[in-house]
């Protein structure tokens, strides 16, 4: 059958021949379908990819590209790590999903791993990022009412401006960007907004009804936004002395992604009460998200009053067990640390008008560019265009987060072609 020939021959009649018509198609053909059948809900970079390994993706054209995203550091491992798939398999041989009315042989051996790398007492699993962001919030509201003796819905939870946090409409309501919240309303109450990285304004807005204080470590989402020196440290005392929970979202940035195993390690005295972590959990083959936490704080929840059929399955389980191993076999975390000051200091380098500050930590790095440049986006779709993939955030941040995988001489082949770009660009 001749590939004109496709159009005429019915799906249904003839199931084979839409797997037939993928080996024929091209970029602008996969575009084409996903704009006139998909909700436009993101904006992608022209490129589809077909296949992946390590750090490198491949089209359907058969180019070859660098991924510097990492799925937002959800293949932090790298893609298709061959031992998390291996465990992918042999489990799925045996049992994928028992749903919670039943107890599986992976659950337990989850919980006390996860647990015990993030020195904490209880956990939660759940899908979605988002998904463990709404855990987190219930788990504070029911502790403050259950525990701090809060009257009832009367609970606040302090948040930062710049968050990013998810997209749930409990989650917009607490963001401070009015394009993520413009006709999702009506929005959650009980959010209260200070200032990310000023530990003065947190302690001046508690009340006694706050419950929690929710923050990430380093904005990614934001910016790749550092807080200053002592800042978590000291939102950790401020919490402790006032009863409230510190909640620390490291989505994102846990799990090795910024030279520690979670980005708050990186000020010492910071401690969270829970601990909210996804992508990277599963090294990009399954969605799996947990709430970590103490003792007290989880202990709030009793049957019936939070659950998810497919959170803590059997399969998401066994990935998520060896999707930590290798973290920790591959020493990624100190990889991460040295990799990244290594290609932060070449980057300094460049001679740009474009740059205004290069600023993140281990392989999470933001390179913000000055207004006149005319939007980082630009310069994304060029970097594509020299078989780079990265991806803009907040319209003047270029974002790098490459697989912790990566290797020193394949970070100059990256920085040959960023460098070529930030000169060049007009």
């Amino acid at each position: 059958m001749r590939p004109q020939e496709f159009n005429t021959v019915s799906p249904t009649t003839f199931p084979s021949a839409a797997h037939m018509m993928e080996k024929f198609m091209k970029t602008q053909e996969y575009i084409a379908l996903e704009e006139k059948h998909g909700a436009h809900n993101y904006h992608p970079l022209d490129i589809v990819i077909q296949r992946a390994e390590g750090v490198w993706v491949y089209d359907v054209e058969g180019n070859r590209y660098l991924d510097f995203l990492s799925a937002y550091s959800a293949v932090s491992q790298g893609h298709c790590h061959p031992r998390i798939y291996q465990a992918m398999v042999e489990q799925a041989k045996k049992c994928t999903l028992s749903s919670r009315a039943f107890r599986n042989d992976q659950l337990a051996l989850f919980y006390k791993e996860l647990t015990t790398l993030c020195e904490l007492d209880m956990a939660l699993p759940m899908n979605s990022g988002a998904e463990a962001v709404e855990t987190a919030v219930k788990t504070a509201r029911k502790w403050g009412y259950e525990r701090k003796m809060v009257p009832d819905n009367k609970a606040e939870i302090i948040v930062c401006e710049g968050n990013f946090h998810g997209r749930t409409t409990t989650a917009i309501s607490f963001s401070s960007d009015p394009e993520y919240k413009r006709n999702f309303g009506p929005l959650t109450p009980g959010f209260v907004f200070v200032k990310f990285g000023d530990a003065a304004a947190l302690e001046k807005a508690i009340t006694p009804n706050t419950v929690a204080f929710l923050v990430e470590p380093i904005q990614a989402e934001g910016g790749v936004v550092l807080p200053p020196p002592g800042y978590l440290a000291k939102v950790t005392e401020i919490c402790r002395n006032n009863n409230v929970l510190l909640m620390f979202d490291e989505i994102q940035t846990g799990l090795g992604r910024t030279g520690k195993m979670f980005a708050y390690q990186h000020d010492p005295g910071a401690k969270p009460d829970i601990l909210i972590l996804g992508k990277a959990l599963s090294g990009g083959f399954y969605p799996v998200s947990a709430v970590v936490a103490r003792r007290e704080a989880l202990e709030v929840f009793q049957p019936g009053h939070h659950g998810s059929t497919f959170g803590g399955n059997p399969l998401a389980c066994a990935i998520s067990r060896e999707a930590l191993r290798v973290l920790i076999d591959e020493n990624l975390t100190q990889r991460s640390a040295e990799m990244g000051h290594y290609f932060q200091e070449k980057l300094k380098t460049i001679q740009s008008k474009h740059i205004k500050e290069i600023r993140g930590r281990g392989l999470l790095i933001g390179v913000e560019l000055w207004p006149q440049a005319g939007g980082a986006r630009r310069f994304c779709e060029a970097l594509k265009d020299e078989k780079l993939l990265c991806k803009e955030t907040h319209d003047h941040v270029i974002r790098f987060a490459p697989p912790l995988v990566i290797t020193r001489e394949e970070l100059d082949w990256a920085f040959g072609r960023v460098k070529k770009v930030m000169e060049s660009m007009a």
